[in-house]
């Protein structure tokens, strides 16, 4: 069991949760999560709470393998209208945002943000540690080896699990010198890793377990699923769900995904089989 500070209302996580994904850009690698004006976006978080997600993550900025970086103004513009309408007609609404820009971080938490996704852990704005411990937010640290543009060329690791647990021991200390209190990790899937790579961090996802925190994974429809079963990423949703179910057994107490339906089932199913 774990406890998150979300803006002074004290979260108990006793169980997994659904993290539903909703991209306001235009070149998300999955058509089906890209939403590009307010109403679209309601309906989605309208669908999305109907199926019991617990929280929503925003994402303004595409960080796909190969994709380019946009300005922190730009990525303001994208997400602010969107997370001002949800707040408004969901007020209840725990929702995330996926940046790894302090100024955004910042507007985003103000305007009604509870968490702070930052897919860097603190590496492309030196502004964004400083800023998370001001905002006294839950923040996700994930790992990613190098930088989006350039991530998936040819990366290598001796251990990549090792490795990787090396760099939360590391990051997770300095976050808290910082005085940064709750802290979500995410071994960051596809992020700097191969197929294989990310077939041995699930594998032994357990692991992370020792630094007693929750951990998130993001499987959802990615190119280890896809490419794997030789289909494409909007037929991957089955082979999402195998990944999503072993995650569960290996540990996971988030799951970032595009749908939350079959998340959830796949929570209730791992729940009945783990307490039968």
């Amino acid at each position: 069991m774990f406890t998150l500070n979300c803006k002074g209302k004290l979260w108990v996580v006793d169980k997994p949760l659904v993290m539903g994904i909703i991209n306001l850009t235009p070149d998300s690698f999955y058509a089906g999560s890209r939403f590009n004006n307010t109403d679209t976006v309601l309906k989605q978080v309208e669908k999305m709470l109907y199926e019991e997600a617990d929280i929503l993550d925003l994402g303004a900025q595409s960080t796909r393998p190969g994709s380019e970086r946009i300005t922190a103004d730009e990525e303001l513009f994208r997400v602010i209208p969107a997370l001002e309408a949800i707040v408004k007609k969901f007020p209840k609404t725990i929702i995330s945002v996926d940046t790894y820009y302090s100024k955004v971080a910042k507007q985003a938490v103000e305007t009604g943000a509870s968490i702070i996704n930052d897919i860097s852990g603190g590496s492309m704005d030196a502004a964004m540690v400083k800023t998370i411990a001001s905002l006294n937010v839950p923040y996700i640290l994930m790992h990613m080896k190098g930088e989006p543009g350039t991530m998936q060329k040819k990366p290598q690791y001796e251990n990549v699990t090792r490795e990787i647990l090396d760099y939360f021991i590391s990051r997770i200390a300095a976050l808290r010198n910082a005085g940064i209190l709750d802290i979500i990790i995410d071994p960051g899937f596809g992020f700097g890793k191969t197929i294989d790579h990310n077939f041995e961090i699930l594998k032994n996802l357990s692991l992370f377990k020792i630094l007693e925190l929750p951990i998130l994974t993001g499987l959802s429809r990615k190119s280890s699923v896809y490419k794997t079963l030789g289909v494409s990423a909007n037929d991957s949703l089955n082979g999402t769900t195998v990944m999503h179910t072993i995650a569960l057994l290996n540990g996971a107490n988030i799951l970032r995904v595009h749908d939350v339906k079959e998340a959830r089932e796949a929570i209730k199913l791992v729940d009945r089989y783990t307490h039968n």
